[in-house]
């Protein structure tokens, strides 16, 4: 089975995502679209079966890596080697594009997943068997809606902010070119595209005198975003002079108050780094697990 020919992001190829990625059935629809709007200077591709029974999106990364972005085969397809062939020919499109290296990981900034959810344990045995070797896990934790935390740290965090003359707002789309700005000297172009695409930012600024040499009148001191990758939580930063006052954990709440107001329940906190501090903030748990695979491109 090689006849894999290029394909539109289109209503087929979502509801065959539903249908596949059971794990993730609720939003996989949102994902196909995620990845079919990625920033404009990324070289990617949408390859699928003649049928439509099978399909992966793939790209090439900032550092020149190939990535498998999503990959599905239609339940009622599976066990004809149609995974198989949609990886090879994702391959050889990376190929093309001059990728010496395939990884089953997320590209950020615009991603399904971080990696393979050990979930979907065909996937990760597809890519084991063509030779993938496993490098790295990463992991989601998960926050249920409305978010629970302590009400008192809460109004202590507030009063802490108000006394050191810091203001917390909502950013609209089409009027985030301040916070991007400010993501993007602090962190990264990565985390300021997610900043800009966001369904939901909020961001913390202080907008009273210049005290103490620490900041300058007005500037932005921390952001977080939620629906960059549809229906999670991130990016979220505070920068370094700013930590202490509680602003990470007031950000937080906020998007989560805006996601449950969307109708979520839930909410996954993505490619995770401080447990500890999401633990206590929102109560989240630790849950989905990713391995991260790669291998040289012969």
């Amino acid at each position: 089975m090689t006849d894999i020919v290029p394909a539109e992001a289109e209503g087929t190829l979502e509801r065959l995502a539903a249908a596949a990625l059971w794990a993730d059935a609720e939003d996989a629809a949102l994902v196909v679209r995620r990845l079919a709007d990625p920033p404009g200077d990324r070289a990617w591709t949408v390859l699928a079966t003649p049928d439509r029974d099978g399909a992966v999106f793939t790209s090439i990364g900032a550092d020149g890596a190939g990535h498998i972005d999503l990959i599905a085969v239609d339940p009622a397809a599976q066990g004809r080697g149609i995974g198989r062939a949609l990886v090879g020919a994702a391959e050889e499109w990376m190929r093309a594009h001059g990728a010496a290296e395939a990884r089953f990981a997320g590209n950020p900034p615009c991603y399904a997943w971080p990696g393979i959810d050990v979930r979907y344990t065909p996937a990760a045995c597809l890519a084991e068997s063509l030779g993938y070797e496993r490098y790295r896990v990463a992991w989601n934790m998960t926050a249920g809606l409305p978010a629970r935390y302590d009400e008192a740290e809460h109004e202590a965090d507030l009063a802490k902010l108000a006394a050191a003359g810091v203001t917390v707002a909502a950013a609209p789309a089409g009027e985030r070119a301040a916070v991007a700005a400010f993501v993007r000297e602090q962190w990264n172009d990565k985390w300021a595209w997610e900043a800009e695409q966001a369904t939901g930012l909020h961001y913390a600024f202080r907008d009273g005198a210049y005290r103490d040499g620490a900041f300058r009148d007005g500037e932005i001191l921390g952001f977080a975003a939620w629906g960059a990758r549809p229906l999670w939580f991130g990016p979220m930063g505070t920068a370094e002079a700013a930590r202490g006052l509680g602003v990470g954990r007031v950000l937080l709440r906020r998007c989560l108050a805006e996601q449950a107001a969307a109708g979520q329940t839930s909410a996954q906190i993505g490619w995770v780094g401080p447990l500890r501090f999401y633990s206590r903030a929102v109560g989240a748990r630790a849950e989905r697990v990713f391995w991260l695979y790669r291998r040289a491109l012969d």
